[in-house]
C-alpha cells in the first residue's frame, strides 16, 4: 500500500523545480553594457581618459557634428587626457533611464543616453569658466572573444 503513496509524493517533488519560474542571470548582456556606460559616467566624474577608452575597440568609429572619424586609441585616449586635465565635473549623470538593446545572437548590443554635465573647464592660458551641457548619444558595442567592446559612438548636443 505505501508505494502508491509515496509515487505520487515522488512525481510532484520532481515536477516541482521544473515548474518553478527560472531565476534570471545577474549579469545579463544588458547589464553589462549598462555597467560600461556608468564607467564612462565615472571616468568623467573622475577625470580618468584611461577608463574611457580600456573599453574601446582599436577600429573606433565616432559620429558627431557632421562628421564620420576614425580616431585611433592614441589620439582618443590623448583627446580625452587633454578633455578631462582641464575640466573638473561637479554632476555627470544619466537624465532618463539608458535603453539598452543586444541582438538576438548576443553579439552586437547599443545604448542610448542623455546625460547632463556640469562643471567648470581651463582653457590653456585663461581662466576657469563654467561649463554646462546636455548631450545624447549611442554607443555602439560588440562582442569579441567574449567580451564587450565600445566600436563606436554618435552624440549630439541640446541646443
Amino acid at each position: 500500500m505505501l508505494p502508491w503513496i509515496v509515487a505520487p509524493i515522488l512525481v510532484t517533488l520532481w515536477l516541482v523545480p521544473v515548474a518553478s519560474p527560472a531565476v534570471a542571470p545577474a549579469n545579463t548582456d544588458a547589464d553589462l553594457l549598462r555597467a560600461l556606460h556608468e564607467k564612462v559616467l565615472r571616468a568623467h566624474r573622475q577625470g580618468n581618459a584611461e577608463l574611457i577608452v580600456e573599453d574601446e575597440a582599436p577600429d573606433y568609429v565616432q559620429g558627431n557634428r557632421g562628421e564620420i572619424k576614425r580616431p585611433t586609441l592614441q589620439e582618443r585616449s590623448a583627446r580625452f587626457r587633454d578633455y578631462l586635465g582641464s575640466t573638473r565635473f561637479e554632476v555627470y549623470r544619466d537624465v532618463v533611464e539608458p535603453i539598452v538593446r543586444v541582438s538576438s545572437d548576443g553579439t552586437l548590443g547599443w545604448v542610448i543616453v542623455q546625460v547632463e554635465a556640469r562643471g567648470v573647464q581651463t582653457k590653456p592660458g585663461g581662466p576657469s569658466e563654467p561649463l554646462e551641457f546636455v548631450s545624447a548619444w549611442i554607443e555602439l558595442y560588440e562582442r569579441r572573444e567574449g567580451r564587450w567592446y565600445r566600436v563606436g559612438n554618435l552624440s549630439n548636443f541640446k541646443s
